[in-house]
């Protein structure tokens, strides 16, 4: 399986900037949430983000919680979480990233997580509220080949972006602003200048942009500083106004403006 840097790679090689889409498991349909995935990177998305539910999710917003809550009602977890990414698996070979949060997978059992995500074909793993002085107990042997994606931002000292980029793997988060996902981002000194920042720092990984990008716009104002692009919320709130096609659109527009 081609790891997520040397794919990302390639894309950034041949002048195209990564679009990587979050989508919340289950949500807003299980009945067709595998189908909707397949149509999300048929539709120009890069990379799959894909989140399993968790009730208390502190990094996000009021939007991804929504979604979040909806799929657990749907009785959504990591094992039906599995069964969509083999079934997305079998019609893409896209990286296919689960992020969520350390207690669902401590429920699940950690070598049970990384050999039943393994088994079918995930290539990395996000889960933000692993310490980093307990990134080695957490992320033990069973996780060998899957890549774990670490998070940095605007507050993040030097020193610890440097660790970051030590130990992450696939690439390297930027959150381009501090708080919860699903806020506007503004095109300001205040943003950019600890994103410019951030990506001088960071030698060994790609580093993909995510929280506040939510329009073309936004996509072409941070391109130029990074590898690609990450966007949750404004697909996810597309989704919950309940319009397929809109969201598709969306997604369409965000990668050409990747390309332009």
């Amino acid at each position: 399986m081609k790891k997520i840097s040397e794919y990302i790679s390639n894309k950034n090689n041949n002048e195209e900037k990564v679009l990587s889409i979050f989508l919340t498991s289950g949500f807003p349909d299980k009945g067709n949430f595998a189908e909707l995935a397949v149509d999300v990177l048929n539709a120009g998305a890069d990379m799959l983000e894909i989140g399993f539910p968790f009730s208390d999710p502190l990094a996000d917003g009021p939007t991804i919680q929504n979604s979040s809550q909806i799929a657990l009602n749907n009785g959504i977890n990591i094992k039906s979480t599995l069964t969509y990414v083999k079934e997305i698996r079998e019609k893409s070979d896209k990286p296919l990233i689960l992020m969520g949060y350390a207690n669902p997978v401590l429920s699940y059992g950690l070598d049970n997580f990384a050999n039943d995500a393994k088994s079918i074909g995930v290539n990395g793993v996000i889960i933000p509220d692993v310490p980093i002085n307990e990134y080695q107990n957490f992320f033990g042997g069973a996780f060998n080949g899957i890549e774990k994606i670490l998070l940095t931002t605007p507050t993040t000292s030097e020193e610890r972006i440097k660790k970051i980029d030590k130990l992450s793997e696939g690439f390297v988060y930027y959150v381009s602003m501090t708080g919860t996902t699903g806020k506007q981002v503004k095109h300001s000194d205040e943003i950019l200048n600890p994103l410019l920042k951030t990506y001088s720092l960071i030698k060994k990984n790609k580093m993909l942009i995510g929280f506040g990008i939510s329009n073309p716009d936004d996509v072409k104002t941070f391109a130029p500083y990074c590898s690609g692009v990450i966007v949750g919320s404004a697909v996810i709130k597309s989704l919950l106004n309940g319009n397929k096609n809109s969201t598709l659109k969306l997604i369409s527009d965000l990668k050409d403006a990747l390309k332009s």
